[in-house]
Order: C-alpha cells, then sequence, then structure tokens
C-alpha cells in the first residue's frame, strides 16, 4: 500500500532548502548589486521565520510589485536585462522571489531545481580546482533536500539524505567523465555568448596609452603558461606576441584598421622566410576576452584550429578566448619578414598626426641628416635612450601635455615604463622617415623547475617597437632593452626594492611563494588536461585509446 505524501513541508525540511540555497548563492553576493544580495539574504530569513511561526504567505498584489520593481532594478543597474551579468542577477533575485509563494511541495521542487541550475552559472565566473570542489558539495547538498522532499509524510534524519546524495552523486560520476571524454568537442563556443561574457578579465588591451602596461605588470595574475620540447631560447628571445598597433592619435596607440578604411580580413599576410630550426611548444593560455593568442615570434606552419595569422603577424582566434585554450605550436626566433613593403604599409607606418612634437621631429630629422642609412638612425635612437639620463620605472609621473606628450617625455620627465620608451621610439622612427608600429604582449617567462614548464604572468605584459629596413624587413628593437638591460635578462625582479614590483617577480622569495609555485603545478595540471581539453586533445586521446574518429567511440 503507498503512503500518502503531505503536500506541506515541515519547518525543518523547509530551513534545509533554504540553507541550501544560501550556500548556493553565496559566491553571487559579491558580483550582484548591494541591494539585491540584501534582498535576497532578507527574502531568505523572512521565509525561515515564516515556516516556524506559521506565517501566511503573501498575496499576489504583493508579489507582482515586488517581481517588477526586481526587473526594474536590475535593468537600471545593468543598463537593460541582456548579457551575463545582468542574467545571473536576474535569476538569483527570482529565485530569492519564489520564496514568497513557496508553499506547496511542487514550489519546493522547482525552487530545488533551480538551485541546480544556480550552481551552473558559477561555471560562467571561475572554473577554477576550488570552484569545482566548492559547486560538487553544493551538488551534494542540493540532491540531499531533494531526496528530502520526495520523501513521505515528514523530514528524513540529516546524515540518511546526505548519504543517499552521496551514493547518488557517486553513481553519477563515471557517467560523467564518460560524457566529459567522449562528448564532441568543438572549436568555439556551442551557444552564441553574451556581449559581457568574459568580463572582469585582466590581460592585455585593444589600446596602448602610457600606465595601462605599468599598472597590469603590477599584477601576478597567470596570463599562460608554456611547455617547450626541445631546447629553450634564451629569455631576451622570449617575446610573445600580441596586439599590433598602428595608429597614433597623439596620446595612444591603436591597431587603426578603421581608420584607414580597412579590414583586417581584406589584408594578405606578409611574406615571411624561416632562418635556422624552429622552437616547438605548447601553451595554455588563461582566458583574457580578446581574440588574440598570444604566440612566441614568429609563429610558422599549422595553426591552432580556429584561428588566422594576420597581415602584421598576429595570431587570432575567430571567437574571443573567455575559456582556457590550448595550443600547440612551432616558431622561427631567427625570421626575415617583408622584405618588400607595400604602399599600404608604408603609409600606415610612417602617418603621425600633424603639427605634434616638434622637438621630436626636430632630433629625428637631425638624425637623418647625420646618418648614412636608416640603420645608422636606429642606431642613434638607442644611444640617444642609453646616454641620456632616462629611467625605467613603475610609477612614472603623468603626462600633462596631450598635444606633446612624446616631447614632454623625451625633453623633461624621462621616466617611464616600457610603453612609454617604444611609443617615442616609434615616433622617432616615423619622424626620420622609417615605418615602425608598436607591438604588445609579454617578454620572458619564470621556468618551474618541479613543473618542467615556464609561467608568464601579467607582471611580464610588454611594448616593443618593429621597424622597416630595406633589404632586412621588419625588425625587432626595445628600446627599454638600451635603458634597462636587466629588465629583458632578468625581469621586473631586477628593479630597486621601492618599485611596486608583485611578490612573485621578485628573485627573493620564502615559503609562501614556494607554496604559491606548487599549487600553481595542480593548477597548470588542471587546466592542461581538464579545462582546456578540447579538440585536438580529445582526438589525441582517441588515439591512444585506439579509436580514430569520434563515430568509432561513441560506438
Amino acid at each position: 500500500m503507498s503512503i500518502p505524501i503531505t503536500d506541506r513541508l515541515s519547518a525543518i525540511s523547509v530551513t534545509r532548502i533554504l540553507l541550501v540555497l544560501l550556500f548556493v548563492t553565496a559566491p553571487h553576493y559579491l558580483r550582484l548589486p548591494l541591494w539585491a544580495s540584501a534582498a535576497v539574504i532578507g527574502l531568505g530569513g523572512w521565509r525561515a521565520l515564516a515556516a516556524f511561526r506559521g506565517w501566511t504567505l503573501p498575496s499576489s498584489w504583493i508579489r507582482i510589485p515586488l517581481a517588477i520593481a526586481a526587473f526594474v532594478g536590475i535593468a537600471m543597474h545593468y543598463h537593460g536585462l541582456r548579457g551575463q551579468n545582468a542574467g545571473v542577477a536576474l535569476l538569483v533575485v527570482m529565485t530569492a522571489l519564489k520564496l514568497t509563494e513557496m508553499g506547496s511541495r511542487r514550489d519546493y521542487t522547482v525552487t530545488v531545481f533551480l538551485a541546480y541550475f544556480l550552481l551552473i552559472t558559477h561555471f560562467l565566473y571561475s572554473q577554477e580546482i576550488v570552484m569545482v570542489g566548492y559547486l560538487l558539495l553544493g551538488t551534494i547538498a542540493v540532491t540531499a533536500v531533494l531526496i528530502d522532499l520526495n520523501h513521505p509524510q515528514s523530514q528524513l534524519a540529516l546524515p540518511v539524505a546526505v548519504r543517499r546524495s552521496l551514493l547518488i552523486t557517486g553513481q553519477a560520476v563515471p557517467v560523467m567523465l564518460l560524457f566529459f571524454v567522449l562528448f564532441p568537442r568543438i572549436p568555439g563556443p556551442l551557444w552564441g555568448l553574451p556581449s559581457d561574457a568574459g568580463a572582469g578579465q585582466t590581460g592585455l588591451s585593444d589600446r596602448m596609452e602610457p600606465g595601462l602596461i605599468s599598472s597590469l605588470s603590477q599584477s601576478d595574475e597567470v596570463a599562460f603558461r608554456v611547455t617547450f620540447d626541445g631546447p629553450v631560447p634564451e629569455r631576451h628571445q622570449l617575446y610573445w606576441r600580441g596586439p599590433v598597433f598602428w595608429r597614433f592619435d597623439g596620446v595612444g596607440w591603436d591597431e587603426g584598421y578603421r581608420h584607414y578604411g580597412l579590414r583586417r580580413s581584406e589584408l594578405k599576410r606578409s611574406q615571411f622566410r624561416a632562418v635556422g630550426e624552429p622552437v616547438r611548444y605548447e601553451a595554455v593560455l588563461e582566458p583574457h576576452g580578446q581574440r588574440w593568442l598570444l604566440a612566441l615570434d614568429h609563429p610558422e606552419g599549422a595553426l591552432p584550429s580556429g584561428s588566422i595569422l594576420s597581415y602584421d603577424g598576429q595570431m587570432l582566434s575567430k571567437n574571443r578566448v573567455i575559456d582556457r585554450r590550448l595550443i600547440r605550436l612551432q616558431a622561427y626566433p631567427r625570421f626575415q619578414w617583408e622584405l618588400e613593403l607595400a604602399d599600404l604599409g608604408k603609409h600606415m607606418g610612417l602617418d603621425l598626426p600633424r603639427n605634434t612634437n616638434p622637438r621630436t621631429r626636430e632630433l629625428a630629422q637631425s638624425w637623418r641628416a647625420a646618418a648614412e642609412s636608416d640603420w645608422g638612425i636606429v642606431q642613434a635612437a638607442l644611444r640617444h635612450f642609453r646616454e641620456q639620463d632616462f629611467t625605467y620605472t613603475l610609477q612614472p609621473p603623468l603626462l600633462q601635455d596631450r598635444r606633446d606628450r612624446i616631447d614632454e617625455f623625451l625633453f623633461e620627465s624621462r621616466r617611464g615604463f616600457c610603453e612609454h620608451f617604444a611609443s617615442a621610439f616609434t615616433v622617432l622612427m616615423r619622424s626620420a622617415g622609417i615605418p615602425a608600429r608598436v607591438v604588445t604582449g609579454y617578454q620572458g617567462g619564470e621556468h618551474h623547475e618541479a613543473g618542467g614548464y615556464y609561467i608568464v604572468r601579467q607582471s611580464d605584459a610588454h611594448a616593443w617597437s618593429e621597424v622597416w629596413i630595406y633589404g632586412r624587413g621588419w625588425l625587432r628593437i626595445d628600446p627599454t632593452g638600451a635603458v634597462s638591460p636587466d629588465r629583458i635578462e632578468f625581469g621586473l625582479g631586477s628593479l630597486p626594492l621601492g618599485e611596486p614590483v608583485p611578490g612573485l617577480a621578485r628573485f627573493t622569495r620564502g615559503w609562501i611563494q614556494a607554496l604559491q609555485l606548487r599549487w600553481d603545478q595542480i593548477n597548470a595540471g588542471w587546466n592542461r588536461w581538464v579545462l582546456a581539453y578540447g579538440p585536438e586533445l580529445q582526438q589525441e586521446l582517441l588515439r591512444l585509446l585506439g579509436l580514430p574518429g569520434l563515430r568509432q567511440a561513441i560506438l
């Protein structure tokens, strides 16, 4: 004989659901507007009191205005309801409002299923090992209250509900692993992404202004990790190429294609000739929300799936990088590139705002008059940086002159970070009639001996110049090396103690930094084999299992 199930739950069972909802939504509270977090916690506390004291739930005349107010509040805070942040905030607040009508067993069931969905939303912000462990505990807790909810008449003892939840979750793990390994992986997202997907991620910008990279360089966050297959290049050869900037507006630099009426896809890739033996490596990139894939100069051969190599040597993904990405490449640190420069490249490489930085132009013209070749002008500029009283610092003074900033830097402040020197050098070259451009990316990397890989951090962010010399093509010139050669050879750890260098970039480290490196090794394995598990890695694993393709794997 079946046992009838009562429609109402005990106050203890209701409290368990509320506590689980509090646990599931807790990581979102720091992301939500303050009023929304307070409303969610307040509604949960009110519902617990209502369960114990037998209060009547509010009517629709109260619930509907509250729902409308929540919609309006979220829309005003996020300037609309579209996007990742607004969608998650709305889901959390509406789940809390569901508590005001949670009186029947059906309402309780819907609320518990919403808790499962809320668990998934945390992966939009973090996929770290700690978060996965937290969400596993959340899954066990939600499943426990679901078991309790479906128990006839009275609540289960808490240890019994948790034990049954552990059993069910444990039985699901092998199926989960099977789906993870064999479910077809495709490059890029399965669905369209909201406009703010990946918001808040740190990394290089699509514009360079004095101060942006120096701020980024004060961060210990990992940009990517690299494992070399064979000999490792010298540190002064480790230039990881990111955005390339052509247009200078007097204040900062950007790619400039739209300004020149161009589309990147319309430009053919420059002629390139490899010299010497290649360097083979694989890198696991941290998500940065942009399209560029950081690659060692100069990539050649097979490119990662869903990527292209642009006219100016940027390796770009077809989709924004909002998840960890494993790429395998080979690069030629020695190369010859674009020995013949087209008129378009000359125009873009010589363009400067009119009637700006007169002293800089005069200095460059004096080198032009004295030098016998373009290369002589390059050497004169590097000698100027080396011999004059320039200082490399993470705390440069603000440049006040918006019209003649390069003049102010070269002739007055003379204190700057890599973006100051790269910007000034490039303007000097253009003023002397030499095509030049600015490149941003990362330089160097820290060898993790125990893990056998290199860590490139945000503190390794860097900017340098490229000049075009007839008969030699594009050449990398790093004026920072003329001012502070130790920065290129040893990294930011070579700077004086007064500079705001992040702790892990310093040469002297204690036991805390040692523990951080051990934890980084664990994270590197997690990123490499779990978060960066994409089409290439799946095909490789299937081949190791003796399965030539997905069809055979599915069968």
